[in-house]
C-alpha cells in the first residue's frame, strides 16, 4: 500500500490527484466498478463455492485486475493502442499485478479481518463478508488505478514528476541509503513484536483488539519518527519532533502512521484467520505479524520523508494547512500563486485526502 500513501504524502503526487476535477471524476470511476463487482458477485455465488477463501480471494483477484487496467486507462485519457505503446508492458503489468492482484487480495483480507473482530464472522456468515469483500477491494482499487493513470498521464505531458508511485524510488533509497535505513527497520521489527506480545495479557479473541491496539499506536509512532529521520537525514529526528507543534504531530501520527500500521495488521490478521485457517491468531503469528507490520512502517517512514526531502530540495514544498485541506486546493490551484513554492512552516508526513 506505499502507492496509496505517496499519493497523499507527497506534495507532487497529492496535488495533481486532489483537484476538485480529478475528484469528481474518481467519484463516477468508483461507483461503476462497485456496482458491476455487486453484480458479479451476485453471479460468482451461483458458479462458484465463495464460502471458500481461496476461491473468494480468487475471484476478488481477479475482478481487481480488470478493475485496475480499466481503470488507470481512464485516468490516462487515451487508446488502448496508445496506452501500450506509450507505457509498455511492464508498467502495465504492475498495475495489474501489484494495484490490481495483490492490493485487491490485501483489502479483501482486510475487509474480512474488520469484520471477523467485529463479531461478523465469514467463517460462520460468508454471504455479507464475501460480497463487502470483492465489492470494497473494486471500488479501492479504481480509486487508486484512476490516480495512478492520471499522474502518468500528467508525467508524460511534459511536468517533471519527482517521484512516480511504483516503489523505484524505494529500491533506489534502498540502494543507497541502507545503512540510515536500517536501524529504523530493526527498531521496528522489535516494536512490533513486542506491541503483540500484549495480548497475552488478554487471552482470546480479545488478544487481537489488545494486539491491534498496541501496533497500531506504537507502529504509527516509529511511522512518525522514522519519517523525520528521512527528511533531515543529516539533522536529528528528535529535533524534527520538537520543532513540531504537538496538535500538527497528533494529526499527522494519525494519517499515515497509525492508518497504515493498523490496516497491514489487520490484513496479518486475515491471512492467520482465513488463509491458514487459525482458529484465533496464535501468539506466535502475532509477534510475526507485528514485527513485519512496524518494520515496514518504519521503513516507509523514512521513505515519505527522504521523498519530501527530496522534492524540498527541488522547490516543491509546501504548507502542511494546504496539505492537510485537499478541498480547498481546486480553489487554490485558479491562484497564479500556486506554482510558487511555499516554505512549510513545520515539517509533516501529509494528510488524508
Amino acid at each position: 500500500m506505499l502507492h496509496r500513501m505517496a499519493l497523499r504524502v507527497l506534495p507532487s503526487l497529492s496535488l495533481m490527484v486532489t483537484e476538485d476535477s480529478v475528484r469528481k471524476q474518481k467519484r463516477i470511476v468508483m461507483f461503476v466498478p462497485g456496482f458491476v463487482a455487486f453484480g458479479i458477485y451476485r453471479l460468482a455465488k451461483h458458479v462458484v463455492p465463495l464460502d471458500d477463501a481461496f476461491v473468494l480471494l480468487s475471484v476478488s483477484s481477479l475482478v481487481a485486475v480488470v478493475t485496475a487496467l480499466l481503470a488507470y486507462r481512464v485516468g490516462r485519457a487515451v487508446s488502448w493502442p496508445a496506452m501500450l505503446r506509450e507505457d509498455g508492458s511492464r508498467l502495465l503489468g504492475w498495475v495489474a499485478g501489484w494495484i490490481g492482484a495483490v492490493y485487491g487480495i490485501q483489502l479483501s483480507l482486510l475487509v474480512l479481518a474488520i469484520l471477523w473482530m467485529a463479531g461478523y464472522s465469514y467463517l460462520q456468515h460468508p454471504d455479507g463478508p464475501a460480497m463487502m469483500a470483492i465489492i470494497i477491494s473494486c471500488t479501492s482499487v479504481a480509486r487508486d488505478a484512476f490516480e495512478i493513470g492520471h499522474v502518468r498521464k500528467i508525467a508524460l505531458m511534459g511536468k517533471p514528476m519527482p517521484t512516480f508511485p511504483d516503489g523505484a524510488a524505494l529500491r533506489q533509497m534502498l540502494g543507497s541509503h541502507a545503512a540510515q535505513v536500517a536501524p529504523w527497520v530493526v527498531a521496528g521489527v522489535a516494536i512490533g513484536a513486542a506491541a503483540a506480545s500484549f495480548g497475552q495479557a488478554v487471552g482470546g479473541q480479545q488478544a487481537a483488539f489488545v494486539e491491534l491496539s498496541a501496533v497500531t499506536i506504537l507502529g504509527g509512532a516509529i511511522t512518525l519518527c522514522a519519517y523525520f529521520g528521512g527528511l533531515k537525514p543529516q539533522a536529528s529526528w528528535m529535533a524534527g519532533l520538537a520543532g513540531t507543534k504537538t496538535a500538527e504531530l497528533l494529526k499527522y501520527w494519525w494519517w499515515p502512521g497509525l492508518a497504515f500500521a493498523a490496516t497491514y495488521y489487520l490484513v496479518a490478521v486475515g491471512v492467520a484467520v482465513f488463509v491458514m485457517k487459525q482458529p484465533e491468531f496464535p501468539m506466535v503469528l502475532a509477534a510475526i505479524g507485528g514485527a513485519l507490520v512496524t518494520g515496514l512502517m518504519a521503513l516507509y517512514g523514512y521513505y515519505l520523508g527522504y521523498r519530501r526531502n527530496v522534492e524540498e530540495q527541488q522547490g516543491r514544498s509546501l504548507s502542511p494547512a494546504l496539505l492537510r485541506c485537499p478541498f480547498v486546493m481546486g480553489i487554490l490551484g485558479k491562484s497564479a500563486t500556486m506554482g510558487a513554492s511555499i516554505a512549510p512552516s513545520a515539517p509533516a508526513p501529509g494528510s488524508k485526502a
